[in-house]
């Protein structure tokens, strides 16, 4: 009969793997168990176990001495990632206990910078949480129902009405004015001001897609019925897209201006106006003592005006697409 052996997750213990580490230092039983103050017959069980769990011979044993064989060396090196990683999970676990969240993930719209965010990562990181970062990008109401179902814990730059939904925390972070702008070859370019909806509906607008998945949420900000339109996923598609005369449409009037004082843009008066648009980041309403180390600090950032005046200060010249004539 067939002697039973123990399943290989019971004998690759982190234990069983020093062993065999200290056994393949030594270069002989005999050595690994001095330096593992075990008798030499129980260190020689332990390994037999191990070896008949697995079916396979882990040391070669002729001349007194144990050579790792390509097997045993396969597992050492695949055992030292594993200990690492058990011994990563028990610090992550002790310093969860502290208050810190296990994840935090953040919606961010289109109308931030992205490279802001980039530098409240970057300082987050710094504190060596033990809390995991993910970024979502959304714009419209996808920011905002990015947190209303439960998908994001945290959404920044959400310009949709918030006012009407309970138990979020809501606050203003800043506001953008937008302003309408051209390509210098486009032929509104030259078209006599103030641009009326009749004017401007001839022609294709570019504008970031709303990312809610609901379709009665669906929101579109500046364009006119029965106008064509090129929708675009993010700030930076559009602000391109506008470079290259694909279209017109309205720009937060800080990203704008550079490329208006660089004579790659025009803006144009309209009789419509691009207006202010208000910005918010929002949360789910807690206590401070609900709230984990992660939220507080991403909550008393982004109440911090240097910070709110980085997220929506845009760099102007993230794209330098060179602007040309839409063909006719």
């Amino acid at each position: 009969m067939r002697k039973a052996t123990l399943p290989s997750s019971d004998v690759l213990t982190p234990e069983a793997l020093r062993l065999l580490r200290k056994i393949a230092e030594c270069g002989s039983f005999a050595g690994a168990a001095r330096a593992s103050g075990l008798v030499p017959s129980t260190l020689t069980y332990r390994v037999g176990q191990i070896e008949q769990a697995l079916d396979v011979l882990l040391f070669d044993r002729r001349s007194h001495l144990a050579r790792p064989t390509e097997a045993c060396r396969e597992l050492l090196r695949e055992g030292e990632r594993l200990i690492a990683d058990i011994d990563a999970v028990a610090t992550r676990v002790r310093r969860l206990a502290t208050g810190w969240e296990r994840s935090l993930t953040i919606a961010v719209d289109a109308i931030i910078d992205r490279s802001a965010i980039v530098d409240m990562c970057s300082a987050f990181f710094l504190l060596d949480p033990p809390t995991r970062l993910r970024l979502r990008y959304e714009s419209l109401n996808g920011t905002l129902d990015a947190v209303t179902s439960e998908q994001a814990d945290l959404a920044i730059g959400v310009v949709a009405d918030a006012s009407t939904v309970a138990d979020l925390g809501v606050r203003q972070m800043g506001s953008s004015t937008f302003v309408f702008v051209v390509a210098p070859g486009h032929p509104l370019a030259r078209a006599p001001e103030p641009l009326g909806d009749d004017v401007i509906r001839q022609y294709r607008a570019i504008a970031v897609g709303d990312s809610s998945h609901a379709a009665a949420g669906r929101m579109t900000i500046r364009l006119l019925s029965g106008q064509d339109v090129f929708t675009v996923p993010d700030m930076a598609t559009m602000c391109c897209s506008l470079l290259g005369g694909l279209g017109v449409g309205y720009l937060p009037a800080e990203l704008a201006q550079s490329h208006v004082d660089a004579g790659r843009l025009v803006i144009k008066c309209v009789d419509r106006s691009g207006g202010e648009t208000r910005v918010n980041y929002v949360w789910p309403r807690k206590s401070i003592a609900l709230q984990g180390k992660g939220m507080q600090w991403w909550l008393a950032e982004l109440a911090r005006p240097d910070r709110q005046s980085a997220l929506l200060n845009r760099i102007p010249d993230y794209c330098m697409y060179a602007g040309r004539p839409p063909s006719s």
